[in-house]
């Protein structure tokens, strides 16, 4: 979950309209990928159980 704005990334979705296909692993999500709500980085995320 970014800790910004709230998005959550869900494993299972992906984002492919950002560039991460469905069943991409969080580990694997690029040190440069961005938020697409606001743009935070990915050091501004943190695990969240659903």
């Amino acid at each position: 979950m970014c800790l910004i704005c709230g998005w959550i990334y869900d494993e299972a979705v992906g984002a492919p309209e950002h560039g991460l296909a469905p069943g991409t692993p969080w580990e694997q999500v690029p040190m440069n990928w961005t938020c697409p709500e606001c743009g935070a980085r990915k050091e501004d995320f943190e695990m969240v159980q659903i």
